[in-house]
């Protein structure tokens, strides 16, 4: 089945998924389905296997979960979604007709785990979608979507769920869209999936991280709903009831304005972005060259390229003066991070 040819039509174009993060019980899974689908969801989707970080949690019904979300799929006309793991999970998803799978961060930073679920994938015509995975590196993304296409799989598309990070955001996955971004323009025609549940980790950040995903020209939406997500077993915190789901699908942007006014006040703002980016550039060319200096003096005496107190130093004050216009607390962290590791790559060559 290849869900992307004809993407949602309740959502103007975008494919909305949507279910809890777990299976739980046959009844669970049926409530809930009951409830999504006449929200304007396309796929309704479960955790079968739950790949948790310790062991202890719980870690999915198993293969009975299938069977309790194919019947769902069947009483409500809904094609069903499923991780999968392990050429056994892809064994026990073929037998019974699951209609889509998809391989999760976890898997998808292995390269070993995803070319044996390629191979056990040979020959099949499911759709697959590839979650990020969990690290920011956009080539292991690419690789295991790669590794499916060499395996004959047609219908792919990529879900964009957030990397986990060594420092703290409001965000449980930081998002780094600049990664999808870039996919896009590798792929232009990869559908991309936003999966908000899991980059925000809340319920509350879900709607705003929705629209910017919209913004971005995603291709639609994995959401986690639960009919009574304080009792859930697995990330109660992100997911949604149905009804509240409903609410955000309403107030979602699809499109955006497209008319001629708008498009030469656009290019007049984008001339000033272009002159604003050649000046930035041409700063932090100017930026390098006395980094070089200060790398020079510090050869002379002897002195380490890296300076942690300076560092720290230097961070710090960074942040404060650029809330004065307005820049989040994260983007000027990472934006002086890699200037710090260009300024110390010149320093040490």
């Amino acid at each position: 089945m290849n869900i992307f040819k004809k993407l949602g039509t309740d959502t103007q174009g975008k494919l909305i998924i949507a279910g809890p993060c777990s299976a739980e019980s046959e009844e669970q899974v049926f409530e809930t389905a009951a409830q999504l689908a006449g929200l304007g969801v396309d796929v309704f989707r479960a955790g079968i296997w739950k790949p948790r970080t310790k062991p202890g949690c719980f870690e999915g019904v198993g293969n009975i979960g299938l069977t309790w979300l194919k019947k769902a799929g069947r009483a409500f006309k809904k094609p069903v979604a499923v991780e999968a793991a392990s050429p056994e999970h892809i064994e026990k998803c073929l037998d019974r007709e699951i209609d889509i799978i998809w391989i999760g961060a976890r898997t998808t930073v292995s390269p070993f785990a995803v070319q044996n679920i390629a191979d056990a994938l040979q020959g099949t015509n499911i759709s697959v979608l590839v979650k990020n995975p969990i690290n920011p590196d956009l080539n292991l993304w690419i690789g295991a979507i790669e590794r499916l296409k060499k395996a004959g799989i047609k219908n792919i598309g990529a879900i964009h769920r957030g990397f986990s990070s060594y420092y703290k955001s409001r965000y449980r996955y930081n998002p780094v869209w600049k990664i999808p971004i870039e996919l896009r323009r590798i792929a232009p025609d990869l559908p991309i999936i936003c999966d908000p549940s899991h980059i925000c980790g809340n319920r509350e950040m879900i709607f705003s991280v929705s629209q910017k995903a919209f913004d971005l020209l995603f291709d639609g939406l994995m959401i986690e709903a639960h009919v009574n997500p304080e009792k859930a077993l697995s990330d109660a915190d992100q997911q949604l009831v149905p009804e509240e789901l409903g609410h955000i699908l309403k107030k979602l942007r699809y499109k955006s304005s497209s008319t001629e006014k708008i498009k030469t006040e656009l290019s007049v703002l984008r001339e000033h972005i272009d002159e604003i980016d050649c000046r930035l550039i041409s700063t932090l060319g100017r930026r390098s060259e006395i980094s070089k200096q200060i790398g020079e003096l510090k050869i002379k005496e002897g002195i380490a390229p890296f300076q942690p107190d300076r560092w720290n130093k230097m961070i710090k004050e960074r942040i404060q003066y650029a809330k004065k216009y307005n820049l989040a607390d994260d983007f000027t962290r990472i934006l002086f991070e890699n200037i710090h590791e260009e300024s110390i790559r010149c320093q040490s060559n």
